[in-house]
């Protein structure tokens, strides 16, 4: 099977393209690894890896700077769209992320853009409780120790 044509739609701002430089490194029925480069140079990171995880709703992305040292992994909270029709897979950023700095900390971000979205009716009200639910999980899931569980699938495919 050929490997689907990925997309990234954000609802803030609004927008959905084509990750058509992302290069798939593998894929199965829960997850989908990707190699990518930043779409427009940036000084903090400069290219990485995501773990798709389908069955969970997040992205878990390892940033990395130039010299490929870790920068910070970012998850992203989000839900899935297959055409398979078309053979295409989007990725529908839900907002909310948790952002793991090397040392282990973590920091919960842009809920007040999931707030907002749902204020002007850009989500409906079952992707914002899906939202919550899979960050509450996400989040319960680094304080518990076991980040490393989603973190070592990226790595074993990657490496």
């Amino acid at each position: 099977m050929a490997y689907p044509v990925l997309y990234r739609k954000r609802l803030i701002p609004e927008e959905c393209i084509p990750l058509k430089d992302d290069i798939i490194l593998y894929m199965d029925d829960d997850i989908i690894v990707t190699k990518w480069n930043t779409l427009k140079p940036r000084k903090d990171f400069h290219h990485g890896y995501s773990c798709y995880f389908l069955k969970d709703g997040y992205k878990v992305s390892k940033f990395l700077a130039e010299d490929d040292s870790l920068v910070y992994w970012y998850c992203d909270i989000v839900t899935y769209l297959w055409d398979r029709a078309q053979n295409t897979l989007t990725v529908v950023d839900l907002l909310a992320d948790v952002i793991v700095k090397p040392d282990g900390k973590m920091n919960v971000i842009d809920i007040d853009e999931l707030c907002e979205a749902k204020e002007k009716l850009l989500i409906n009200e079952q992707q914002f409780f899906i939202s919550v639910k899979q960050l509450g999980a996400l989040i319960k899931l680094i304080q518990d120790g076991n980040f490393s569980t989603l973190t070592d699938i990226l790595m074993s495919k990657i490496s």
